[in-house]
């Protein structure tokens, strides 16, 4: 049996990150991938029934990792990046998700059928997004700074929000149809929900203080921070069922906000932590579900009632909420639109089902057939619709994907200005006004500020870029600036110039560690660069077609001429010093050459013509 279990697991794992690499390859929405995977292998095959086959362990599987996902996402809540936007976030979360519960407990008890009381639970739920559907949505999608942040609070900070909802509800219905419940028994749901509250603040204090102090060795930090998690959602939990969620939401916050650097230095573990777990849960609870279960959806009221939380409730209660924000009218569709349902709904949709019906509730048992219509028709609807709509709407980054260039000077005004005529979108950053004086005469975009500081992690949106190229004259940097976004970029994105020929030696029994991909030829070096484009070197930019192919271009190019990078199908591919492209016809090829015999002449503040 033991054996049978971890080949499960295993499967289990290895099924929702196939499915997460299989959507980001395709640009496929990766919550839709994974809920259909989990479909085909659990009731369709009947390979997997991991409520069967994990017995007891199963929900606290789920609950554990719920838990851990919903920290993750919490410890992103820095009060600073909605700065401007809290007006917004604070009336959504508050009086939009008031107006969604009422709405969504009038179509289950009306359309529905449900009975007033398993409807005002199930409406309660029922306005949970979270960070397991909404996350991967953003990242596909691609958003504005503005919406993306919305959508992001929004999922995180309500799905304990939603699940309280659903516990207040019960413990009324219990209160009233009940003689044997008396108010202590309300006033003890408020207090466990404060004690949760109160314990996740003591926890993320707690926590703070020991890694501020020095208590906690730094390999020791990350197992730490889990284990506390945990121990404070189960504790919380414990005290009062369903209280878990905000505990550890509050702990997240709390510690985002206490900006400490030791917490910022394990985020991308935290992150691929959570992605590996709404992989997993994912894929465990579609399997977990029952032909039966896929055969009520059919039933009209829950497609009617569908449809109604789909097209009225949603939007309603973004219109409601909004009036009289800092939001426009194209960001009140589409966040009135964007609202899809996951793990939280599907997990505490179980737990009451089983509940209400032991209350003697026998319409509880369309609670997971009503739960599971709602999160696939939003999870399918939203995720399929989210980057058209956003396009449709101009809410969304336009352009081919970007590239960021660190340090300012000729070479890389003259690179970012063949970007930007390529239509790909380009910043040059820079601490130094006087570096960036190139770039602001050549009309190329620039941001003024250090790279590495959390300032600019909240001013300059990262979101069109999907590389960086850091070419200031110190070596030191460049490579540090590399190695500290390798997580936002991926390794294969990253690069640097070299300052002197040198120091290539050097780097290059450091660059499968630290630091970036050394860009271009050897001797390509930033003084050499900027040299070439202060002296009237131009680039240029060549197509390759069936009658001039690649070896053509090779054999007639000039021998002072550096290769920089080549587009394939709309992308940037660089030449680097540890690889060889071999452009195809129909790429284009740029490089930069000497003027023509005079012919090339400076056309812009940088000496060169584009």
């Amino acid at each position: 049996m033991l054996d049978s279990l971890l080949f499960l697991l295993m499967l289990t794992i290895a099924l929702g990150v196939l499915s997460q690499w299989v959507a980001w390859r395709y640009r496929f929405p990766a919550i839709v991938l994974m809920s259909l995977v989990g479909l085909i292998v659990g009731p369709f095959l009947g390979i997997l029934n991991p409520k069967d086959d994990f017995g007891e362990l199963f929900n606290p599987i789920i609950s554990i990792a719920v838990a851990i996902i919903l920290f993750e996402g919490s410890l992103n809540l820095d009060f600073r990046e909605v700065r401007g936007l809290r007006h917004s976030v604070l009336r959504i979360v508050t009086v939009g998700a008031f107006i969604a519960w009422i709405l969504g407990s009038l179509a289950a008890h009306y359309v529905a059928g449900l009975s007033w009381a398993v409807a005002f639970v199930i409406g309660g739920l029922f306005i949970v997004t979270g960070p397991t559907v909404i996350l991967p949505l953003l990242r596909q999608a691609k958003l504005k700074s503005r919406p993306a942040k919305i959508l992001k609070w929004e999922g995180i900070v309500v799905d304990p929000i939603g699940a309280l909802l659903a516990v207040f509800a019960f413990e009324i219905i219990k209160f009233l149809s009940d003689e044997a419940i008396t108010a202590t028994i309300l006033f003890h749901f408020f207090l466990g929900s404060l004690f949760a509250a109160l314990f996740g603040w003591l926890c993320a204090k707690l926590v703070g203080w020991m890694f501020e102090q020095g208590y906690v060795a730094e390999f020791l930090k990350s197992p730490m921070v889990f284990t506390v998690v945990i121990a404070c959602f189960t504790i919380s939990d414990e005290i009062m069922h369903e209280t878990g969620l905000l505990a550890v939401t509050v702990m997240g916050v709390v510690l985002a906000n206490m900006h400490i650097s030791s917490i910022d230095d394990m985020r991308n573990f935290k992150e691929n932590i959570s992605v590996l777990l709404i992989s997993t849960i994912f894929i465990m609870l579609t399997a977990s579900l029952t032909i039966e279960t896929l055969l009520d959806i059919l039933n009209w009221h829950i497609i009617l009632f569908v449809i109604l939380m789909l097209f009225i409730v949603r939007p309603i209660s973004i219109a409601l909420s909004t009036m009289g924000t800092e939001l426009s009218f194209k960001e009140k569709i589409l966040i009135g639109w964007i609202a899809p349902r996951g793990i939280v709904a599907l997990t505490v949709s179980g737990y009451f089902a089983s509940v209400l019906m032991d209350q003697g509730f026998e319409d509880a048992n369309l609670l997971i057939p009503l739960t599971f219509a709602l999160v696939f028709a939003t999870v399918v609807a939203h995720g399929f619709s989210i980057v058209p709509l956003a396009k449709k709407l101009d809410l969304a980054v336009e352009g081919k994907p970007g590239v960021m260039i660190v340090g300012g000077s000729s070479f890389s005004t003259a690179l970012a200005k063949s970007f930007e005529e390529l239509n790909i979108s380009t910043v040059v950053a820079d601490s130094s006004w006087a570096r960036l004086i190139t770039a602001r005469k050549a009309g190329v975009t620039s941001y003024h500020g250090e790279i590495l500081s959390e300032h600019t992690e909240y001013h300059l949106d990262f979101t069109p870029y999907e590389q960086l190229i850091s070419m200031t004259e110190i070596d030191s940097y460049n490579a540090l600036v590399c190695t500290n976004f390798v997580p936002e970029f991926g390794r294969n994105n990253v690069y640097q110039l070299c300052l002197h020929n040198d120091h290539i030696d050097d780097l290059e029994d450091l660059v499968h560690t630290i630091g970036g991909r050394t860009l271009f030829r050897k001797g390509a070096t930033w003084e050499e660069l900027n040299k070439r484009v202060e002296c009237g070197h131009v680039i240029r930019k060549t197509k390759l077609t069936d009658k001039y192919n690649y070896k053509q271009y090779l054999e007639e190019r000039d021998d002072d001429t550096i290769l920089l990078y080549i587009i394939k199908s709309g992308k940037v591919f660089f030449y680097t010093q540890e690889t060889e492209l071999n452009p195809v016809v129909g790429d284009l090829i740029v490089s930069l050459g000497p003027p023509n015999n005079g012919k090339d002449k400076p056309k812009n503040p940088v000496g060169g013509k584009l």
